[in-house]
């Protein structure tokens, strides 16, 4: 193991004295009466989509003011401690499910969004995917050739390299794979002087992860933007065909509305919520919605586990979390065939484990104990591209919060099937000495052959298949075909003028591969169209 005596954080919390730095930080928290602010632009959201669009515009002198639900916590308050984290940076503590029940969700809320909390793989979008857009919605501009530029310029402003430093667990696939001879390879992760601490998703307290809390909205601040935190926007405001601004809720620190209201004032605004936020504010201001199609296609990636022991040390909790990648059952049946999944490996804390292990009682102690010696993988489903795949829809609770409806239908659970096969065959193959798929009533298999037959007899059903998800997508897709989208390629909203969708919402299915740098991508082009129409 690394010694992490030797290391320096790379650089203090930029976030420790915000005055100091010039910057102009609104806490909602404080904000005790109602009032107005004016704006060029308003970006709610400060993920992906958000920061990068926020760090554009700010540069090219407007004036924007970005939005943020959660509170502002920054690295000095990282403390690796997942009770802690799940909390504070995870939507609805860490808890968010689908409807039934039948699906996690794991999804970031924070200043910088899910890129403060994500394991920090960045893949371009596959071209397939691109493809599949172009051709099945109309997606304009955006084939591989002509994204290639934006995925360079956001993989340079975040340092965007391929990892070679592997933990145990991540060196299990890649061994794994070689002895399969499964296509595999490093994963690009966005980290500088990254101390390999392996808590990824507990925020990063050394700064090394190149998230928009250090990068983009320091950068949208130091060129004259506002950043207003522990806000939500509840509606928009629409002037007969045009947006005109957005109301806000301002948030206590148990993110309960303190009772005043902002009014932001903008001619432009710019959705950045991420995939069940961004549908779940037009929803509630009651856009013009002529095909009914807002909140619907929403992806999730859906995926499943398995669990190796070995008769070694794993330590799946130190090191980057992920640093190979399995695409061997992508795209075997093509584009829009059976469901294809992206295999990698997944960072084991207790806390998580804990949510994981078989059983009850004793045999829950036993299996959590083992630990040290435990190694976990992770396939994630492309959902979106087969007619039986339509993904779930984002609905309105009576108190107007959004719950995601994704029904788990028999493509999903086949994919599933499958899916548990190539990763109990993969840990085989490593020389693990018993392997569980996250199955109910899976126990752990002693050999390949065992696996093979007991796995056969399993009952792929909701609930007793283990699937979370921690990548959502979808819900205001973008293309020219009207019946299905209500974005435009460029990002604005087909039936309202000024508004605009920045995150990744705006997919028309799922990407295929972790999208935060599709996110990136995108966003980075249509902020930059945008700036320029609005230059005029």
């Amino acid at each position: 193991m690394q010694d992490l005596s030797t290391l320096k954080v790379q650089s203090k919390d930029p976030w420790k004295d915000p005055k100091a730095n010039g910057w102009e930080v609104i806490d909602g928290r404080q904000e005790l009466s109602d009032r107005t602010l004016e704006a060029d632009v308003v970006i709610i959201g400060s993920g992906a989509g958000g920061g990068v669009s926020a760090e554009i515009l700010s540069q090219k002198g407007f004036k924007v003011i970005l939005v943020e639900a959660a509170r502002l916590k920054s690295s000095d308050e990282f403390n690796l401690n997942e009770a802690e984290a799940y909390h504070d940076l995870y939507q609805e503590g860490g808890m968010r499910a689908t409807k039934d029940g039948t699906m996690s969700i794991m999804q970031g809320r924070a200043v910088g969004g899910t890129t403060v909390v994500n394991w920090t793989s960045s893949f371009r979008t596959p071209p397939q995917t691109l493809d599949f857009w172009r051709d099945e919605f109309g997606v304009q501009g955006m084939d591989e050739n002509t994204m290639a530029p934006w995925f360079a310029q956001i993989e340079q402003r975040l340092k965007v390299m391929k990892w070679v430093a592997h933990n145990r667990n991540n060196q299990i696939m890649l061994e794994a794979c070689q002895s399969l001879g499964w296509q595999s390879d490093a994963i690009p992760r966005n980290v500088s002087g990254c101390w390999n601490l392996g808590y990824c998703g507990m925020g990063c307290p050394t700064n090394a992860k190149q998230s928009m809390l250090v990068t983009t909205i320091p950068a949208a601040l130091d060129a004259g933007a506002t950043l207003l935190h522990s806000a939500q926007a509840d509606t928009l405001i629409i002037e007969g065909e045009k947006i005109t601004g957005v109301r806000i809720k301002t948030l206590d620190d148990n993110k309960i509305a303190t009772g005043a209201t902002l009014t932001l004032k903008a001619p432009t605004v710019i959705v950045s919520g991420g995939s069940i936020q961004s549908p779940a504010l037009l929803l509630r201001s009651n856009v013009p919605d002529p095909h009914e199609r807002v909140g619907k296609r929403t992806f999730t990636h859906p995926t499943s586990f398995a669990f190796g022991i070995f008769d070694k040390e794993i330590a799946p909790y130190y090191g980057a979390p992920q640093s190979i990648y399995c695409d061997e059952f992508s795209h075997r049946d093509g584009i829009a065939g059976q469901a294809g999944y992206k295999m990698e490996m997944m960072a084991l804390h207790p806390g998580m484990v804990g949510a994981f292990v078989a059983g009850f009682g004793q045999q829950a102690w036993d299996e959590i104990l083992q630990l040290p010696n435990m190694g976990g993988s992770i396939a994630m489903i492309r959902d979106g591209f087969h007619e039986q795949s339509q993904g779930g829809a984002v609905e309105l609770r009576d108190n107007g919060e959004p719950v995601l409806d994704y029904p788990i239908n028999d493509y999903v659970l086949e994919g599933t099937r499958r899916a548990h096969l190539s990763m109990v065959e993969m840990f085989f193959a490593s020389g693990a000495k018993k392997v569980r798929p996250s199955h109910s009533q899976a126990d752990y298999y002693n050999n390949w052959q065992e696996a093979q037959l007991k796995l056969a007899a399993l009952d792929y059903v909701p609930v007793a298949t283990g699937i979370g998800c921690a990548h959502v997508m979808g819900g205001l897709a973008m293309g020219a075909d009207d019946s299905r989208c209500v974005v435009n390629s460029d990002g604005s909203y087909k039936y309202l003028d000024g508004l605009y969708v920045m995150d990744g919402s705006v997919f028309p299915t799922s990407v295929g591969a972790n999208p935060q740098l599709s996110i990136y991508g995108v966003s980075a082009r249509n902020a930059s169209l945008l700036a320029d129409r609005l230059k005029g």
